[in-house]
C-alpha cells in the first residue's frame, strides 16, 4: 500500500506544471521580457561597473564622444552614459510606483462598484466619469506646479511626481474592472459564498479578484508605461522632479541648451532611444499577455485549431456515410 500511495505528493506539482504549460508564452512575450531585463540591468547594475558617476563633472558643455566617454557629456559636463543610467533608474522607479498606485485604486474602486452595484456603483462611476471628463494633462500640470511651490522636498522629487501621476491615472482601470467584476458577481460560486456566510471583502479577495488577475496584470503593465510617458512629458515642460535625473529631465535640458541646433545628438538621442525601448517593451508585453491568458487569441494554436476542425469535419462525413450505408436497403 505504501508503494502505491508514494507518488501522491507529486500530483500538485504535476498539476502546477500543466497549468504553467497551458499559458503558452509566445515569442512576443519573451522578446518584451528580454528588452525589459536588459533595460533593468543597464539601470540598476550598469552604474556599479561604469567608472564615472552621474554627479561627477568630467567635461564641459556638449563634449563630443571619446573612448573614455562613449556618449560624450551633457550641457553641465556630466558623462551621458552615467547620467542615462541614473535617469533610467529613476524613470523606472516612477513608473513602478505610479503604476502600482493607479492600478490599486482602479481595481479597488472598480471591484467595489461592480460587485455591490446599485446606487453605490452609480456614485463611484459618476465620480470616475467626472475625473475622466477633466483633461489629465491639465490636472497633472496644475498639481505639479502646486507641489513645486511647497517646502516638502520629498514631494518635489520622484516620489511626489509618482504620487501625482498615480492618483490621477486610475479612472480607466476602474471602469474596465467594474465591467469585469459585474460579470463575475452574477456567477454561481458567488451565491454559494454568500450563503456560506462569507463577508464582502473576503468574497472580493477570494472569489472575485482571482478571476480578474490576468486583467489586473495587463492593466498594471499598461499603467507603468503610461506613468513613465507622463513623467517624461511633464519633465520636458519643466515641471518634472527637481534635483532628480530622469529621462524627461535629460530631454528638457537638451532642448533648453539647444542640443539639436548644436548637433549634439548624444545629448538627446540616447534618452529618446531608452524611453522608446521601455515604452515599446511594456506595450509589447501587455499585448502579448492578452494572448497568454486568452486561449482564443493564441497565434501558435491557429494551425492546430484548423487541423482539429478538419478532423472533426472528416469524422462527421464518415459518420454520415456509415449511417447512409446502414439505412440503405
Amino acid at each position: 500500500m505504501s508503494d502505491t500511495l508514494a507518488p501522491a505528493p507529486d500530483q500538485p506539482k504535476a498539476a502546477g506544471r500543466s497549468a504553467l504549460r497551458s499559458l503558452n508564452f509566445t515569442p512576443r512575450f519573451w522578446v518584451s521580457i528580454v528588452l525589459i531585463v536588459l533595460v533593468a540591468l543597464f539601470a540598476f547594475v550598469g552604474d556599479m561597473l561604469y567608472p564615472y558617476g552621474s554627479n561627477q563633472r568630467v567635461g564641459s558643455l556638449f563634449d563630443e564622444p571619446t573612448p573614455q566617454h562613449i556618449l560624450g557629456t551633457d550641457n553641465f559636463g556630466y558623462d551621458v552614459v552615467a547620467l542615462l543610467m541614473a535617469s533610467t533608474r529613476n524613470s523606472l522607479y516612477n513608473g513602478l510606483l505610479a503604476g502600482t498606485i493607479a492600478t490599486f485604486l482602479g481595481v479597488f474602486i472598480g471591484i467595489l462598484a461592480g460587485y455591490i452595484g446599485g446606487w453605490f456603483e452609480e456614485f463611484l462611476m459618476g465620480v470616475t466619469n467626472i475625473v475622466l471628463a477633466i483633461p489629465a494633462i491639465v490636472v497633472l500640470i496644475l498639481i505639479s506646479v502646486s507641489i513645486q511651490g511647497t517646502n516638502l522636498q520629498f514631494l518635489k522629487g520622484i516620489i511626489g511626481m509618482s504620487l501625482v501621476i498615480g492618483f490621477t491615472s486610475w479612472p480607466w482601470t476602474a471602469r474596465s474592472v467594474r465591467a469585469q467584476a459585474s460579470s463575475v458577481a452574477t456567477r454561481e460560486h458567488i451565491d454559494v459564498a454568500k450563503l456560506s456566510g462569507a463577508r464582502t471583502f473576503g468574497i472580493l479577495l477570494r472569489d472575485v479578484l482571482p478571476y480578474l488577475a490576468s486583467y489586473v496584470v495587463m492593466a498594471w503593465v499598461l499603467q507603468v508605461a503610461s506613468a513613465i510617458l507622463a513623467e517624461s512629458t511633464l519633465s520636458m515642460l519643466g515641471l518634472g522632479p527637481s534635483g532628480t535625473a530622469s529621462l524627461g529631465v535629460e530631454l528638457h535640458w537638451a532642448l533648453a541648451f539647444n542640443a539639436v541646433a548644436n548637433r549634439a545628438w548624444w545629448a538627446f538621442l540616447p534618452p529618446t532611444a531608452v524611453l522608446t525601448i521601455i515604452s515599446f517593451a511594456l506595450l509589447y508585453l501587455q499585448s502579448s499577455l492578452d494572448e497568454v491568458f486568452n486561449p482564443r487569441l493564441r497565434r501558435g494554436k491557429k494551425k492546430n485549431l484548423a487541423k482539429a476542425a478538419e478532423r472533426r469535419a472528416e469524422a462527421a462525413r464518415r459518420l454520415a456515410a456509415e449511417i447512409e450505408a446502414e439505412v440503405a436497403p
